[in-house]
């Protein structure tokens, strides 16, 4: 942990320096979007609680927010104690970042992945230190010693393969061995029934969750980090007063209690991810996922050809280059059969297109 006394802080000198990284979602609702991972669909019975919340926003939160932290705690195994309640999954990275790293540190980094990893880490003033994402578990001690944070991200965020709980735990192992403080971000595991790393509770790994995605209210930004010992004490002291409106808490609480939603969901995008894969291998190479969303390599056709392209047909893609090590790819999100097939119906348009219609 850094000397300095913990807190959401950037430095300076690096925020002058820094920049943005792209995103998908398309702000555009005549637009079918592919681009952003989210649930096209939602809870029954969310907008009556969002209607008692924003009457009850007349007032503060309770700022220990005890009924968010039990409905967080019983979804990923963990006590509530062990909750940090957040503005949504990237609002726990900034905290976990914050509190582990000072300038002058380097963190271990996956490639390709979510591109706001490396930005949080610089904003701190720390050095990224890229590794392939499917590497990444392999770093032996002598690589972490050298880096104060590693962080892992399941599923991996473009590619979509989850990480082995017990290859994970065994990297914890070297990862304590070295002093490292392993983060572990599950933005998208709620979409399977694999097992939180919040089970392995010790000190030095801190987990990042996001719920919005999988309840298909991402503009909500509700999350929660899961922490134990002296990383869940800096985090908790560090997080912000307030850290949750009172809508995002009592939205985000009964969202996580809807067992039925999550595994009406669950079985929908494994069922669908499958139908989806095989009718996209037909045009290009498609990487095998666990999670809500397929990486596509498009070979020798025009990335952007075949972004603008499908935008025409009204349905909106990931342009996949702006990941780190990817250059001929798109990423496509998993949603409901009548949407995806509208998906691969824009695709065909574009194969029907002779000067979109290259040799592979």
């Amino acid at each position: 942990m850094p000397t300095q006394p913990p807190g959401e802080t950037v430095d300076p000198e690096s925020v002058r320096a820094g920049e943005r990284v792209p995103h998908g979602g398309e702000p555009d609702p005549d637009v079918l979007d592919f681009s952003a991972n989210t649930n096209p669909f939602v809870p029954d019975g969310v907008e009556t609680v969002y209607g008692d919340a924003l009457e009850a926003s007349r007032r503060y939160p309770n700022d220990e927010y005890p009924e968010f932290r039990a409905a967080a705690a019983d979804f990923v195994g963990c006590t509530p104690e062990r909750v940090v309640p957040t503005a949504g999954g990237l609002a726990a990275i900034r905290l976990i970042v914050a509190v582990t790293l000072e300038s002058g540190d380097e963190a271990l980094v996956p490639y390709p992945s979510f591109g706001e990893y490396a930005r949080e880490i610089r904003l701190q003033g720390v050095t990224p230190r890229f590794v392939p994402h499917d590497e990444l578990l392999t770093a032996d001690v002598g690589v972490l010693e050298d880096c104060a944070l590693a962080v892992v991200c399941t599923p991996n965020n473009p590619t979509g393969e989850a990480s082995d709980l017990d290859a994970l735990e065994a990297f914890a192992d070297r990862c304590a061995e070295a002093g490292t403080t392993l983060l572990v971000d599950e933005a998208f595991l709620g979409f399977t029934d694999l097992p939180s790393a919040a089970c392995l509770e010790r000190e030095h790994v801190v987990v990042a969750r996001s719920l919005t995605k999988l309840f298909g209210l991402p503009g909500l930004r509700a999350g929660f980090a899961v922490a134990s010992g002296d990383s869940l004490a800096a985090l908790e002291t560090a997080r912000r007063a307030w850290s949750l409106g009172t809508p995002a808490a009592r939205v985000g609480a009964y969202c996580l209690r809807q067992a039925a939603f999550v595994a009406e969901t669950r079985e929908r995008v494994a069922t669908e991810r499958e139908r989806l894969r095989d009718a996209l291998e037909d045009r290009f190479d498609v990487v095998p996922s666990d999670a809500p969303y397929l990486l596509c390599d498009v070979g020798d056709r025009d990335v952007s050809a075949v972004v603008d392209g499908a935008r025409e047909q009204e349905v909106a893609i990931r342009d996949a280059t702006t990941f780190r090590g990817l250059d001929s790819h798109i990423r496509v999100a998993v949603k409901d059969r009548a949407a995806n097939d509208q998906l691969l119906a824009a695709l065909e348009v574009l194969d029907d297109d002779p000067e979109d219609d290259r040799d592979r």
